[in-house]
C-alpha cells in the first residue's frame, strides 16, 4: 500500500497538538500573513506554512536515518548494530546519572 502524504489540515492539527503538548499556542499570533507591526510577531498562517514545510521536508529524512554498522559486520546485523549507543566523551558523566 503506498503511503499518502498528509494534507494541510491534518499537518496543521498535528503541528498544534504538539506545540500545544509543549504549551504553546498558536493562537496568540495575529491571524494572516502579515506581521504584528507592533511586536514583529508573524502572522499564524505564516508560522503553519514554514512548520509544515519543515515538516514535509525533514522529518521524512531523519526518520530513515540509521546509524552505520562497524565495519566487518554481517549485513544480517547491521540494523541491531546501528542502534548502538554513540561513544561519550565524558563516560563517567552518563554513569552517575544513570544510578
Amino acid at each position: 500500500m503506498a503511503v499518502t502524504p498528509p494534507t494541510d489540515a491534518e499537518l496543521n492539527t498535528m503541528i498544534r497538538a504538539r506545540l500545544a503538548s509543549l504549551g504553546i499556542d498558536l493562537d496568540q499570533l495575529p491571524a494572516g500573513t502579515t506581521a504584528d507591526p507592533v511586536t514583529g510577531s508573524p502572522g499564524r498562517d505564516s508560522v503553519l506554512a514554514s512548520l509544515r514545510s519543515f515538516v514535509r521536508g525533514s522529518v521524512t529524512a531523519l526518520a530513515s536515518f540509521t546509524m552505520p554498522a562497524p565495519a566487518g559486520s554481517d549485513p544480517a546485523h547491521a540494523a541491531a548494530l546501528s542502534q548502538q549507543p554513540a561513544p561519550l566523551l565524558y563516560p563517567s558523566i552518563s554513569t552517575e546519572w544513570r544510578r
